[in-house]
């Protein structure tokens, strides 16, 4: 199969039709075509290394790469040095080494290689590609984290052959490097936690000239012996795909030669790893080579557009994350390999005798191996010690997640397609007629003028600025597709320009490279290019993109890029970019290159509008989530791909890219009623939360499913709407801490052992919120995992479940299972409204939940969510404390900067936004026969400080548990405030177990 998903185009022309149907693109299959994709065995490098490491490992030979000790200098948190390979024939290849320890405590391997001196290569009809590794790809994924450590030191040698350097807070962790064969302990505490080249795995094909071969001449008997010695040398090396590798009817030349990379790296007493999303698999990764219920191919990084994708597979996807982090109780640590080329990873694990010494230490040792086609070996390393500080260096290093609009997470409708201005309009107004929430419909490429971007097609979309008018009236938006593929055609000013200033990419014979999606013959813009940037940013402009408006966004879609009748369905790697890199080198970099541009170009789209963009993207990379949010791509109607969603999101998160989401009710396919109903339930805990349908599926949006799923839908629907003060608070710590908006058990119970594998439930940010989603056709309840003895409350009747284990909750079609776990405080805004947007003066109600010592805290964050205004002070931070042994909330600020006056200007805005509700979950029954409790609010007249406040006592029944009202308290959102509820311990007996 050659495209992702089979998109009719009745306006196609006839060529593109007679590749169509050459390439049985209106054909959907049953499953992923697996001979469109390669397997380790079909790509070159990956099948060479893959034989080395067997090799290595059946042979036990010793690694043929040595440190040079006399080259070793040390200087301001820096380690350099040259590594020696030696080759065969005794000649010696030095790789330039450097280790940089920075002051967040990360170490940084960099290795090289000198012989490939700045220069290029003559290629056919004078074109050049670049000689050397490719080395910018920290130029794109890192944006800070980088300053070296000014208290690393070097350390007297152990013994002799090492170089030990102290670093990290205290000095608490060491590398130990050894010189011969070259390899690299990094401890903490004295104890080692990752290791590379430990199984001399390391593996850097070094540059050679090309040598045609020629005819053997008849040589003297001796000559003949020596040359025979010499063959049986080279068979070991399998130079068939060196130069030239075919595959699927297309030739990759390759002018630079084999230059893959590869090393091992162990996480020795770890049994658990996660990660180097995306993958449609478990967020435990799976062993490899070997094991209980084992892949037999290694994990596959190399952005991809990939039809009908199967599940519990490590096939490769539409983005890469190079980001992998081992777990264990008492320490999570982890690695970055910063390479943009095709990468393939490798995983086993061997068990050894327990050692009742080291309790926190697991059994098993977790070893993996990692290869990339080309580039420089350039690969971090965290030492944690916990998750949270794994994902706040990695954000230090590519950049935390954008602050969203506050719209862009709310309810998306999206299908492909709604067919005319007149369409959107009807959604949107049936929205309205069934009282049903949501904040933005989405155009896929039918509403272009013959899938030519930054048009509108004239007959089914005349007025678009009529429905953004009707749109915005309830504060709704429009997000727009835009691809990378320009349409290739006479009469159109887009492609015109990009051909004219040589913005396109190139092939392999520097012309400009032509290659077919959905509008036919297309070309590139390569957004490499800093000149394409600035072009592509200005055709954004309201005066370009006739039709667009303050309330239109964009989706960048097939940004893999997918090219139908390329490679795997994507761009030849021989193609050329700007600066003449390869396309091998930068593939994985191309998708977030594309969506960034459009990132800047709707900042700068009106001098002075300065909203905050929103931008969907189908590929990307480390540092994507600086500007994009992400979906799944294309997934199935079935009950499994439900299942899968929840994984792949929360490894999304885990590896530094939040902002995620998949097509509720399947791309493809026609969901049932449960199927569908279910997966709104579920859709409604994914941080991008969108519905989607394929254009031959039947119109699905939730008023058409009827009685009662239409209403069990739209109460699904209001819960997101009414916790958005929850999320975007999960957002904000995302965006100021790197930690995940919705997280697996280990993230949030990093000793609980049992939960390390635990991914089919999830905590929302730090709210205490645990949700449960069915995703079993038939199911009317589900088992949910309980990692600690605090007490969970059912979310909407208080039942209480209490004790470390899995536990029985009651899930009906009407019932969303969502448990609030003791000692959270969680704000919402609980009035149904047509937008989150019309919510923005809306009052506030706190659910206050007391855990075992009767205590609770939570924090809501607020700003105008919309404007970069709070990058200047303009927001509200605020925290809730509930403090059971003096019995009283309070509210306090978290902002400690001196008031700006941007900051001034939005609190007055807000002034008048109030708390109108209090709920207290697990209220003591020492509270029954009080009638009121006082409140103090600061900043208001003396005669109005202390005021006497109703509270409504409701006794526990069975199971569920006592809760207290306050209705009205009138405390400002702005101010600090306290509510006591007078003297008597708020500690809890919760009584029953569930």
């Amino acid at each position: 199969m050659i495209v992702s998903k089979p998109k009719s185009a009745p306006r196609w022309t006839t060529s593109v039709c007679l590749l169509a149907a050459l390439c049985c693109v209106f054909i959907p299959a049953a499953a992923v075509k697996h001979e469109n994709f390669k397997t380790c065995d079909q790509s070159g490098f990956c099948k060479r290394n893959r034989q080395f490491a067997d090799d290595v490992i059946a042979s036990s030979t010793v690694s043929p790469y040595a440190l040079d000790p006399a080259s070793i200098t040390f200087k301001d948190g820096q380690l350099s040095g040259v590594v020696l390979k030696t080759l065969a024939d005794g000649d010696k290849v030095q790789l330039p080494l450097t280790v940089t320890f920075l002051e967040s405590g990360v170490a940084r391997v960099t290795l090289d290689e000198e012989k490939r001196a700045k220069g290029q290569i003559e290629l056919r009809h004078g074109s050049k590609a670049r000689k050397e590794r490719y080395n910018e790809t920290g130029k794109w994924a890192l944006v800070g984290g980088l300053r070296p450590s000014t208290g690393a030191a070097l350390g007297a040698d152990a013994e002799q052959g090492h170089t030990n350097v102290f670093y990290g807070k205290g000095g608490k962790q060491q590398a130990i490097i050894r010189h011969q064969p070259f390899a690299i302990e990094f401890q903490k505490d004295g104890e080692t936690h990752v290791k590379f080249n430990e199984q001399g795995l390391l593996n850097m094909e070094h540059w050679r000239a090309k040598v045609e071969k020629q005819q053997e001449e008849k040589k003297e008997d001796g000559e003949e012996s020596k040359d025979s010695e010499k063959k049986i040398e080279e068979k070991t090396e399998d130079e068939s795909t060196w130069w030239e590798e075919k595959f699927g009817g297309n030739t990759d030349t390759k002018p630079k030669g084999p230059e893959a990379v590869g090393l091992d790296i162990s996480f020795p007493g770890y049994e658990h790893v996660f990660g180097i999303p995306e993958h449609a698999a478990r967020l435990s990764l799976k062993t490899t080579r070997g094991g209980d219920d084992a892949f037999t191919e290694p994990y596959r990084l190399y952005n991809a557009d990939v039809f009908e994708y199967e599940l519990d597979s490590p096939m490769t996807l539409y983005g890469a994350i190079p980001l992998m982090q081992a777990h264990r109780k008492g320490s999570t640590v982890g690695v970055f390999w910063l390479n943009a080329a095709e990468t393939w990873i490798d995983i086993t694990k061997t068990k050894k005798s327990a050692n009742p010494f080291a309790r926190s230490k697991s059994n098993t040792d977790t070893h993996t191996h990692w290869v990339s086609e080309s580039g420089l070996l350039d690969v971090f390393v965290f030492l944690g010690p916990t998750p949270q500080d794994l994902t706040r260096q990695y954000g230090e290093l590519t950049g935390y997640t954008a602050m969203p609009q506050s719209f862009a997470i709310a309810y998306h409708q999206c299908r492909w397609n709604y067919v005319s201005d007149d369409d959107v309009k009807d959604v949107d107004r049936k929205f309205d007629k069934f009282n049903i929430p949501f904040d933005v419909i989405w155009l896929d490429i039918e509403y272009t003028q013959e899938k030519k971007y930054f048009t509108w097609d004239p007959l089914t979309f005349d007025d678009p600025i009529d429905m953004l008018e009707q749109l915005d009236k309830h504060k709704r938006k429009l997000v727009t597709i835009i691809d990378p593929h320009i349409k290739n055609t006479n009469d159109y000013h887009v492609i015109d320009e990009l051909k004219k200033q040589d913005f396109a990419v190139m092939n392999k014979d520097a012309e400009q490279f032509e290659g077919w999606c959905w509008p036919g013959s297309s070309m590139w813009v390569d957004c490499f290019n800093p000149a394409a940037i600035t072009w592509w940013k200005s055709l954004f402009k309201y005066d370009s993109f006739k039709g667009t408006a303050h309330n239109t966004f964009i989706w960048n879609d097939m940004n893999e890029p997918s090219v139908f009748n390329g490679p795997e369905t994507t761009m030849p790697k021989d193609n050329l970019h700007y600066e003449n890199w390869e396309h091998r080198d930068v593939h994985n970099l191309n998708g977030m290159t594309f969506h960034n541009a459009t990132y800047q170009a709707m900042v700068e789209r009106k001098k002075g509008e300065l909203r905050r963009p929103f931008v969907l993207t189908r590929s990307f990379y480390s540092g994507s989530q600086r500007s994009a949010a992400m979906w799944t791509g294309d997934n199935l109607s079935q009950w499994s791909h439900l299942g899968a969603s929840i994984p792949m999101v929360l490894n999304q998160g885990i590896s530094g890219f939040p902002f995620a989401g998949a097509d509720v009710g399947g791309f493809f396919g026609n969901p049932s009623k449960e199927l569908l109903t279910r997966w709104y339930q579920a859709g409604i805990y994914y941080p991008f939360f969108r519905g989607h349908a394929h254009i031959d599926t039947r119109r699905r949006e939730p008023y058409l499913a009827g009685s009662p799923y239409t209403e069990i839908i739209t109460q699904a629907l209001r819960l997101r709407y009414q916790l958005l003060p929850a999320w975007y608070t999960a957002f904000h710590e995302a965006s100021t801490t790197g930690a995940p908006i919705i997280r697996p058990n280990f993230y949030v119970h990093p000793e609980d052992e049992r939960g390390f594998a635990v991914d089919d439930q999830l905590y929302i940010g730090s709210t205490g919120l645990l949700a449960k989603p069915v995703t079993q056709e038939g199911a009317d309840s589900v088992s949910v995992y309980i990692a600690d003895e605090q007490p969970y409350y059912d979310y909407f009747d208080y039942t209480t479940y209490k004790g470390a284990g899995h536990h029985t909750v009651q899930a009906p079609l009407e019932k969303i299972p969502l448990l609030m776990q003791g000692g959270h405080v969680i704000p919402r805004r609980d009035r149904p409204r047509r937008s989150s947007g019309l919510m923005k003066y809306d009052p506030f109600t706190l659910v206050v939940v007391l855990d075992n010592d009767g205590n609770a805290s939570g924090s809501i964050y607020l700003d105008d969510g919309e404007t970069f205004d709070y990058e200047q002070g303009a927001f509200i931070h605020r925290h809730f404390s509930f403090d059971g042994k003096r019995n009283a909330l309070t509210s306090s600020n978290l902002v400690t900067a001196v008031r700006s006056v941007k900051c001034e200007s939005y609190l007055k805005t807000m002034d008048k936004v109030r708390v109108e509700k209090i709920i207290v979950v697990g209220a003591p029954s020492t509270w029954k026969d009080k009638e009121e409790v006082i409140v103090m609010e600061e900043g208001t007249k003396e005669s109005k400080r202390r005021k006497p406040v109703p509270l409504e006592y409701h006794a526990s029944q069975g199971k569920k548990a006592a809760w207290a009202v306050i209705r009205d308290p009138k405390v400002g959102i702005t101010r600090g405030w306290k509510i006591d509820f007078g003297s008597g311990s708020a500690h809890v007996h919760h009584g029953h177990e569930h």
